[in-house]
């Protein structure tokens, strides 16, 4: 799937408010990297830590203490993902004890703004989405009286 800008191609049509966007989706195999890929940088934990790594490189332990909530094993296995997909960079200092530092890679980097203004419409929403759940609650409730 790409979102981009490109003229329009037959049978392709914009709305008035979208008239500078066309949005061309690729065949199945597009669709399923891209949902992998979405599913890796969405997930709850790959966000907390590439929010934390946006201020800096991180110790391990760092990392933990600043993601509340996380696990030592689950830190570990989101480290070596983001890793493995090129977003996060570790490096190991031959001290003793070893020194581990992670950060993030330019690819890493140029997730943050997508993240953080992610983040902003979640909080901007909150309030909203609240309600429209409060809502559908009572709708669900009635219905199966």
């Amino acid at each position: 799937m790409e979102t981009a800008l490109h003229p329009l191609q037959e049978g392709t049509s914009t709305s008035g408010r979208d008239s500078d966007v066309t949005l061309h989706v690729e065949g199945p195999p597009q669709c399923s990297a891209v949902n992998d890929i979405l599913s890796r940088v969405g997930d709850k934990w790959s966000v907390r830590v590439v929010l934390s790594l946006a201020v800096g490189s991180r110790r391990f332990g760092q990392l933990r203490r600043e993601i509340d909530g996380i696990s030592q094993r689950m830190l570990t296995r989101t480290l070596r993902n983001l890793e493995r997909d090129g977003l996060v960079e570790r490096t190991v200092t031959p001290t003793v004890p070893l020194r581990v530092d992670y950060a993030l890679t330019l690819l890493g980097r140029s997730l943050c703004k997508p993240v953080a203004l992610l983040g902003d419409w979640a909080i901007n929403n909150m309030g909203r989405i609240e309600e429209a759940r409060a809502a559908y609650d009572l709708r669900e409730d009635q219905t199966k009286l």
